[in-house]
């Protein structure tokens, strides 16, 4: 019996040091756990449920039986190799340990075990204690990978800020820190990506696009972003899709086709996009531009079908590849550890994968999409833990207790450089500084990098186009609904988009601005002009005749020698004054309207130069004046005709009480006087003021004087009632002797007179150019001389070359023969 028990001992013993040989194997019991002094929870959806199957009684979600795919697999040996990285580290938490603690998060709803896991502390969860009596061991939780995981799961972690550090999960909610203290990212938001798309769409102007998202709280918020982002630019958005495996993907692209759209967004998971283009190559659908969010802009498995460029060209906007050191060898040396002798172990549920004989290879290969996301969280956490244990060179203080809110804190305050990237959060969870790669499906089946999105204080945008092989043989593909309108045309909308309109030319003095308003034609200013279909003004060229200008000085010269005339006249007359021909002529009264014809001539000299006020008040107001006292001579002078030739030999009388009370001299000075205040009145109300004439010439502003109508109406018509009034009385004497014709020039001079106003306002009404002031001056000078040549120059001429004719004698003989002939 002893020897018996002897034996039984030696073998207990080498049973016992076999098991504990066994124990200290390097290999781990499961992919999903790994013991540490501290615990990472990670949620990692390396399958896929996406079906909604209706279930009549309560079933336990088994995730290795959905699908499987290697982009998948892969980020979760990232978070793996990543803690395992951070063990072997000399400067990150020495002497402390990480471990974690996986669950393959393939559903959205009916994945809680899990979570309930990671958040209770030996099986039981204590939601209303101020302090658990027991920790938990998780100070983190990485993931999971949707936003509707996210959302689901983040209320349970948010309760007692247990840090949410997402790789994944773009949403923009997340950014609300009210309902989301505790979760961070280590990725750029929707906000950013949508940013990146938008500048696309513009840097190549696509303007009519379509918009398909994934059907749910990822795709949903992509699509109210995109549509925020663009009201304010000239894209618009004529058909959006959400995408669910009930998709009718035929009628998707008719709907597209009919609106004739080229370019399309799609903004959908990996399990959406696959059907998608799969149906497009099935259905044949050719020639578009497809923008690919990143969630499947790395895709490996499309850009390598059979067919895919018949698509047309695929852009993509992608998180860079950074290459992490040691994943590849992590890959093959945890492979070969585990020999597929662990793929059924299982010690909580959903934390197994059936996977463990893939390929180093081939997982390797696999979409590297938020590899460096899941890579950088873990950092950021490992360096909050480092911070929080106040770990030093060689040791960290194992005093000191950790809480997840505190571990929060910490991450919040992060800031360190990891493979050159530089990782802060800020106020809202987000990262302060990350880039994008645009990507090109090239005709190898790779995703080419053509160019960059980096944002930090400034966003820098950049698109390399020449690496791009468009579908189109090398132009850019086009998707509008309306082409450009030519320069100088207006866009008249024509539907309820604005990317859809007529186009409409500008007419002529206004010009479009299609960066201001390129609806509009916009009218240019009082010194500018435009011809039709113009995309903005010139000045206008600004007209008027100088005083120094040729025809000027020729008007000069001609007033210069009316004034002359008048004063060599007026000697001839003063030396002559006691002769016949003087006094019929009027006697003193030619030397008033002789004196009264120079000044008028004033008026002359103020119609050239830049019009100014006193200038415009000169230029018609001596004329007005003192040609109204000549009129109103001459009015006399017709009515003195009649009276001694008709009036004294019928009615002596009233020629006894005109001679008495010197009427001529009445009429004149009360002319005079009701001139020169309506002249005072009408001046004083609304004097004349330079004006810019801008309507006759499109090119040119003419510049004049403007003499109010109503301010000249009556000192006009009152001059107009004495010109009549004269006019009447001169054509009453037209059948005095032959020899004796006063009265015949005197109504010659008013028709010369007439006919030259209705010349000038014919003129007026045709022509408004600069020399309508020469015309003006011309009229002036026209009524002056023709009264100095028709009524003073041949009395003259019988003075100085007819003296027989200036006798006493013979105008007595030609009044008797006259007297003689009306009295028989």
């Amino acid at each position: 019996r002893a020897s018996a028990m002897k034996h039984f001992l030696e073998s207990f013993c080498l049973l016992g040091a076999f098991l504990h040989v066994c124990t200290q194997h390097t290999v781990p019991a499961s992919e999903f756990q790994l013991e540490g002094d501290y615990l990472i929870g990670g949620l990692f959806h390396i399958h896929d449920d996406t079906g909604s199957v209706y279930h009549e009684r309560p079933e336990a979600l088994d995730c290795t039986t959905k699908p499987l795919t290697f982009s998948n697999y892969r980020r979760f040996q990232m978070i793996r190799f990543s803690v395992e990285q951070v063990n072997n580290s000399t400067n990150l938490l020495p002497n402390v340990s990480l471990g974690y603690d996986i669950f393959d998060h393939c559903s959205d709803t009916q994945n809680f075990p899990g979570v309930l896991k990671l958040i209770s502390a030996n099986g039981s969860i204590q939601p209303w204690s101020d302090k658990q009596s027991v920790l938990s061991k998780v100070i983190a939780v990485v993931g999971p990978f949707t936003s509707t995981q996210s959302l689901t799961v983040a209320p349970l972690l948010m309760v007692n800020l247990v840090p949410m550090v997402n790789y994944a999960t773009s949403t923009s909610v997340f950014s609300n820190k009210a309902k989301y203290p505790s979760f961070l990212r280590t990725l750029p938001s929707n906000l950013n990506m949508i940013d990146v798309i938008v500048r696309i769409l513009q840097k190549f102007n696509w303007r009519w696009v379509a918009f398909l998202n994934s059907d749910d709280d990822y795709g949903n918020d992509g699509l109210n972003l995109f549509t925020q982002r663009i009201k304010d630019t000239e894209i618009c958005l004529p058909y959006s899709k959400g995408l669910s495996d009930s998709t009718n993907y035929t009628q998707t692209f008719k709907q597209m086709e009919a609106k004739q759209i080229n370019v399309i967004i799609v903004f959908a998971l990996e399990n959406n996009v696959e059907p998608l283009i799969e149906s497009a190559m099935l259905l044949n659908v050719t020639n578009k531009v497809w923008i690919a969010g990143d969630a499947w802009a790395l895709n490996k498995k499309l850009p390598k079908m059979k067919g895919i460029k018949n698509i047309g060209t695929v852009l993509g906007v992608a998180e860079p590849v950074v290459t992490i050191p040691g994943f590849s060898d992590f890959l093959h040396s945890s492979k070969a550890q585990l020999h597929c002798k662990y793929a059924e172990q299982d010690t909580f549920c959903n934390q197994k994968c059936n996977c463990s004989c893939m390929n180093p290879e081939d997982i390797f290969a696999a979409d590297p999409s938020y590899s460096f996301a899941i890579y950088s969280a873990i950092y950021a956490i490992a360096h909050a833990l480092h911070n929080t244990l106040r770990c030093g060179a060689d040791k960290c203080d194992s005093n000191i207790t950790v809480y997840p809110y505190i571990v929060l804190a910490e991450l919040r305050k992060s800031n360190f450089t990891l493979v050159n990237n530089s990782i802060q959060f800020d106020d809202n969870g987000n990262l302060k500084q990350g880039s994008y790669s645009v990507v090109f499906w090239n005709n190898s089946g790779d995703a080419q990098e053509i160019g960059f999105y980096q944002f930090n204080s400034e966003v820098h945008f950049f698109v390399d186009d020449s690496k791009i092989e468009w579908h189109t043989n090398g132009e850019v593909p086009t998707s509008l609904c309306s082409p450009e309108c030519p320069a100088g045309y207006i866009k008249k909308r024509n539907g309820i988009y604005e990317c859809c309109f007529d186009c409409e030319i500008c007419a002529n003095g206004t010009y479009v601005n299609i960066t201001e308003s390129p609806y509009t034609c916009l009218k240019c200013k009082d010194i500018e002009w435009s011809e039709e279909g113009s995309t903005s003004c010139n000045l206008r060229a600004v007209e008027y005749i100088s005083a120094t200008d040729i025809v000027a000085t020729l008007v000069f010269v001609a007033a210069c020698a009316f004034v002359g005339m008048t004063l060599a006249m007026s000697v001839l007359f003063s030396v002559n004054y006691n002769t016949p021909v003087v006094r019929s002529a009027g006697g003193p009264m030619c030397f008033l309207i002789l004196g009264c014809l120079s000044l008028s001539n004033l008026s002359v000299f103020f119609h050239f130069g830049k019009p100014t006020v006193p200038l415009c008040t000169l230029r018609y107001l001596p004329f007005l004046l003192f040609y109204t006292i000549c009129l109103a001579c001459f009015v006399v002078r017709s009515f003195q005709i009649v009276c001694i030739f008709k009036i004294a030999a019928k009615i002596p009388k009233l020629h006894s009480w005109w001679v008495k009370y010197n009427g001529q001299w009445l009429v004149i000075v009360v002319a005079f006087v009701i001139q020169a205040i309506f002249l005072v009145i009408g001046y004083s109300c609304k004097p004349p003021s330079p004006y810019n004439e801008t309507s006759w010439y499109p090119d040119k502003i003419i510049l004049s004087c403007d003499i109010s109508l109503q301010a000249s109406t009556a000192s006009v018509i009152l001059l107009l009632s004495i010109c009549t009034l004269c006019f009447i009385f001169s054509y009453m004497g037209k059948n005095l002797p032959k020899n004796y014709n006063e009265a015949k020039a005197i109504t010659f001079c008013l028709l010369l007179l007439i006919l030259t106003w209705i010349i000038f306002a014919t003129e007026c009404m045709l022509y408004r150019g600069k020399y309508i002031q020469l015309l003006s001056a011309l009229a002036v000078l026209s009524s002056l001389y023709s009264f100095l040549f028709w009524y003073f120059l041949p009395k003259c001429f019988i003075i100085l070359f007819q003296p027989h004719k200036n006798t006493q004698q013979y105008f007595q003989g030609l009044i008797q023969n006259y007297t003689k002939t009306i009295s028989q």
